[in-house]
C-alpha cells in the first residue's frame, strides 16, 4: 500500500489502542460470498477505512476486481 499523505493519526475504528494486552491489535472480518481474506489484510500494518477487509464496508451489491 502507499504510504501515509495526512497529518492525522490513522486508527482502525474497532481497535481500542489502550488496551493493556500485549498481542497486536488488528481487526478484520470474512466479508463472504466466496471471498477469501488476503494475508495481508490479516497480518499487515495498513489502515484503509474503504477496504471490505479491515473497515465497516458493505460489499453487497458490488463488484470486487
Amino acid at each position: 500500500m502507499s504510504a501515509q499523505t495526512e497529518r492525522s493519526f490513522q486508527k482502525q475504528e474497532a481497535v481500542f489502542l489502550n488496551a493493556k494486552s500485549g498481542k497486536n491489535s488488528r481487526w478484520y472480518k470474512e466479508i463472504g460470498l466466496g471471498f477469501k481474506t488476503p494475508a495481508e489484510a490479516i497480518n499487515g500494518t495498513y489502515i484503509d477505512r474503504k477496504c471490505p477487509f479491515t473497515s465497516n464496508v458493505s460489499i453487497r451489491g458490488r463488484i470486487l476486481t
